[in-house]
């Protein structure tokens, strides 16, 4: 039963909203344009207000979902927690996009905010945060992610869940290795900012 919830999370976590979205407004491929990435800032840059918007909704909404599910299924933690890393994994390697994806940051929000909602909001409030003072959507999750473990501990959550906490922000951080640099160069683009490139032909 916990391998058919996680495939099933995993099936569900590897929708790319961010395509799916952008193809039903016709706008530009994220996969082709700007950062290439799929997730909400790079679709926020080259698709709209709107296309962002949806897509961060639908990325935070299929994490909650399967987070949710999972903690309706089971009573066991280490089987709810499994089941919403499912998720998360699905988003980082989707196979819909032959193993490709996103970096995590609104699934793995989601995913915490259906199994644990009151840290799940608090790593929220930490992302804007961040993002509302700086504009850097990167900065924003590295500093929400990089606080989890913390967090957890704060609520005062299992051993299992603060050790759920340090693996989902190691696979968030490794995902963000790239804006880490620019971050640290300067050149990092913020929230706002126009895409650096036009989109690649097919």
């Amino acid at each position: 039963m916990v391998l058919l919830a996680s495939i099933g999370g995993y099936l569900l976590g590897s929708i790319p909203f961010g395509v799916v979205v952008s193809r039903w407004l016709g706008s530009p491929d994220p996969r082709l344009a700007g950062s290439r990435n799929v997730g909400f800032t790079n679709v926020l840059r080259v698709g709209g207000k709107k296309a962002g918007i949806l897509t961060l909704l639908g990325d935070i909404g299929k994490g909650w979902l399967v987070g949710w599910i999972g903690t309706l299924l089971f009573h066991q933690e280490s089987a709810i927690l499994l089941v919403a890393l499912a998720s998360i994994v699905g988003h980082l390697h989707s196979v819909f996009l032959n193993f490709k994806g996103g970096k995590g940051v609104a699934t793995a929000l989601g995913a915490v905010l259906g199994v644990a909602p009151w840290v799940g909001l608090t790593l929220m409030g930490i992302w804007v945060g961040v993002v509302l003072l700086w504009r850097y959507s990167s900065g924003g999750a590295l500093v929400a992610f990089g606080l989890f473990p913390i967090v957890a501990l704060l609520f005062h959550q299992s051993w299992l869940f603060v050790l759920f906490a340090c693996l989902v922000a190691i696979l968030i951080w490794s995902k963000h290795t790239d804006n880490l640099v620019r971050l640290w160069m300067g050149t990092e683009r913020r929230i706002g900012d126009r895409p650096s490139d036009q989109v690649a032909p097919r």
